[in-house]
């Protein structure tokens, strides 16, 4: 949950929003279409006519309907539905805040809808509790398949297996305001941490303001520490040979030194005047950098939305790589639409998936943030974000309530308990791994 516009949202409850007529629960048929294709190609798992009874498709979504995007989506899909007579798509819009424990219920129920967007938090777990369908057959068959990049893919697979599509890409990048490093004489944003550390002064005395921001709670703390750590040639937890995962940086000497820079790093952000607030979640960062209260920080293309809304305080906003150390990197969000075991239509299922990945439904809804290498916005907000993906890193599929909750935790101690950066690598290193215990993830190497 990365904080863009699909996760800023706050809707009151679940609004059921049905995109066809007609009427049917999850998983069950409808009566018989008395009408025929309204133009299309029938796929394989049609009909070819009247008789032939439509499956009716759950599908969730986390997006915002009040969005010209979802507006754009609802009407492609009632084309999807004229073109496909025997496949009806019944659409409820749920936030993202409250999605998660609705599809834990509905899973433990046995009333899994048929299809769902999710989170690349819950790859790992949805995985372990064996309730997504393996989508790899249906990649592997698929004539587009050489237009994903291949990293996202590997992010969606456990052990081995393809468990969801890519939805779209929340890729990370440093937006700055370019007027505010020109007043303080600086012709070219940071490239690393030294560099940033050294501006944040210069920027404060010229511009007035501070000349960072970051995140100090909430979900986007694990993504942005997951980059530092990652530039840092650092992982927050490593696959073993038994096929578990285990954090190793209290095994090795050199691995915890890197670990405590990262830290030391954050330290320097605050004693070195470079961030003001410690406590921001992604919101008040977003805003912040739209209202030119800082000059930098790492955000995601979603910031296209308040240019929009605020031309004027946005319109020196420029995009480059994340600062670093020894490598560069970035988080790279992949948001991930799932089929479930439960569904007894996965023909059906994929046949839906798969034409909201193919190119026009991608160039219409997602052109800034596609997983597709054929759908690539001229745009900053699409080119310069994209540009960025070979330097991306994930999270791995494991169960991570308890790591992330544990990141989030790293820097309250770092910052509020004032441990040492030593200190708090050591305790991140075990609390990982002690989270990796509970939820069987650990292993024994």
């Amino acid at each position: 949950m990365g904080g863009n516009k699909k996760l800023s949202l706050l809707l009151a409850g679940v609004l059921a929003v049905s995109v066809l007529a007609g009427c049917g629960s999850g998983g069950g048929k409808a009566a018989p279409n008395d009408g025929g294709s309204a133009g299309g190609t029938q796929s394989a798992s049609q009909g070819s006519g009247s008789s032939q009874e439509q499956v009716i498709l759950q599908y969730w979504n986390a997006d915002d309907p009040s969005l010209q995007e979802s507006k754009d989506a609802e009407k492609l899909i009632k084309e999807f539905e004229s073109s496909h007579p025997n496949i009806k798509i019944e659409m409820q819009y749920i936030s993202y805040e409250m999605l998660h424990d609705k599809l834990v219920t509905a899973i433990n129920a046995g009333d899994a809808p048929d299809v769902s967007w999710g989170l690349p938090e819950w790859v790992g777990e949805f995985a372990a509790i064996d309730s997504l369908l393996d989508l790899t057959p249906y990649f592997d068959k698929w004539s587009d398949k050489d237009k994903i990049y291949p990293n996202v893919i590997d992010a969606l697979k456990v052990n081995d297996k393809l468990v969801g599509m890519p939805n779209y890409l929340g890729i990370r990048a440093l937006e700055y305001h370019e007027d505010m490093l020109k007043k303080a004489g600086i012709s070219a944003p940071p490239k690393t941490w030294d560099e940033l550390i050294a501006m944040g002064p210069k920027i404060k005395e010229a511009a007035g303001v501070d000349a960072f921001g970051i995140t100090g709670t909430g979900v986007r703390v694990p993504q942005e520490l997951i980059v530092y750590l990652a530039q840092n040639d650092l992982e927050i937890a490593e696959k073993m040979d038994d096929g578990k995962y285990k954090n190793t940086w209290n095994d090795d000497p050199e691995q915890l030194k890197r670990a405590a820079e990262v830290f030391q790093f954050y330290k320097d952000l605050a004693d070195k005047g470079v961030i003001g607030s410690k406590t921001w979640g992604y919101q008040e960062l977003d805003t912040n950098l739209a209202l030119g209260q800082y000059a930098m920080s790492v955000n995601g293309a979603w910031q296209e939305q308040r240019a929009k809304e605020n031309p004027d305080g946005m319109k020196d906003v420029k995009i480059a790589p994340i600062p670093y150390k020894l490598k560069p990197a970035t988080y790279m969000e992949v948001v991930p639409y799932f089929i479930y075991k439960q569904t007894k239509h996965p023909e059906e299922a994929w046949e839906f998936l798969s034409f909201m990945m193919d190119k026009p439904y991608q160039d219409l809804i997602h052109p800034t943030n596609s997983a597709r290498n054929d759908v690539v916005s001229d745009s900053q907000w699409g080119k310069d974000f994209m540009a960025l993906s070979p330097t991306g890193v994930v999270f791995p599929p494991i169960s991570l309530g308890g790591v992330t909750q544990a990141m989030i935790d790293s820097l309250a101690r770092l910052y509020l308990k004032k441990d040492s950066p030593e200190d708090v690598a050591k305790w991140l290193s075990g609390a990982i791994n002690d989270s990796l215990k509970k939820s069987g993830d650990l292993s024994s190497k």
